[in-house]
């Protein structure tokens, strides 16, 4: 991922105007780091099937990156989380100031699809790029389970209800970075459809794990505001401490068992990601 971060660096996106301080916070998270973790899963299968097309995936790689640094810059803001701090770095409201965070998220959005449609991929490629990062970064799954999130804070729902939340507000762009890779690969659609359903169980096992660190670390220990679910319908809301493990446990030896499915190419190219946060929730 060194390659890709170098890449990152380079392609901050860059507003110059007579604006104090807008073209600065416009990179100021992105370059605060981060896991990188949806670019990771995407160049993984690109790296899997299609190695030489791996530098024209950058572009979109980061544009998924850019999406999800978005939804964090918005998520922290009083309106919804309220957050002070973000990848060890005060966030953008705090640094800024509310409006410079919205308007920053909004470019963020943006922008990601701007790096697909100047990417270096056939245009119909980045056709089916544009519509799966659209939809499910959005109505059909990032931005409907944000909406789901806030509506029903402090509300309880049910188990079914909880898993649904998380998968669209979680899952789905986890999901979808596999999907892209896929799509960039040029993998037939089962290929395409077994990753995304792949994703979805990556994607709970990531928010189970998410929010037991939220339960058990400071802020300063995750580099993010913590203590602040209590009233979110979060799995230690519901299942208690001892139970999210269970279910974190459960989660990762399925997708262990998948990943044994999966052709050699493209186990060799997951594995070393997976592994290291499979059972992260056990690192407390």
């Amino acid at each position: 991922m060194q390659n890709f971060e170098a890449y990152l660096k380079a392609h901050i996106p860059k507003a110059p105007s007579f604006h104090p301080t807008f073209d600065e916070a416009l990179g100021a998270m992105l370059l605060a780091g981060g896991k990188r973790f949806r670019p990771q899963l995407l160049l993984a299968v690109v790296n899997a099937y299609a190695p030489l097309l791996r530098e024209g995936a950058y572009p979109v790689a980061l544009a998924v990156e850019m999406l999800h640094t978005y939804s964090l810059v918005h998520d922290d803001l009083p309106v919804m989380d309220d957050a002070d701090l973000r990848r060890g770095e005060p966030t953008l409201h705090k640094r800024y100031d509310e409006v410079t965070a919205v308007l920053v998220g909004d470019a963020l959005n943006t922008h990601a699809f701007y790096l697909i449609a100047d990417a270096p991929l056939h245009s119909d490629m980045k056709v089916e790029l544009v519509k799966e990062l659209a939809y499910s970064g959005g109505i059909g799954g990032m931005v409907l389970g944000q909406a789901i999130d806030c509506h029903f804070e402090g509300e309880r729902l049910s188990s079914e209800q909880v898993d649904f939340l998380h998968e669209y507000k979680t899952g789905r762009l986890i999901a979808a970075s596999l999907k892209m890779g896929a799509i960039i690969a040029g993998l037939d659609e089962k290929s395409r459809e077994r990753l995304f359903d792949f994703g979805l169980d990556v994607g709970l096992l990531f928010q189970i794990q998410d929010d037991i660190i939220d339960a058990t670390k400071s802020s300063e220990d995750a580099g993010k505001t913590t203590g602040n679910d209590e009233d979110k319908n979060s799995y230690i809301n519901h299942f208690g401490l001892e139970g999210s493990i269970e279910r974190a446990d459960r989660l990762a030896e399925k997708i262990e068992k998948q990943m044994v499915g999966f052709d050699a190419p493209l186990r060799a190219k997951l594995e070393p990601i997976l592994n290291r946060y499979l059972n992260r929730h056990r690192k407390r």
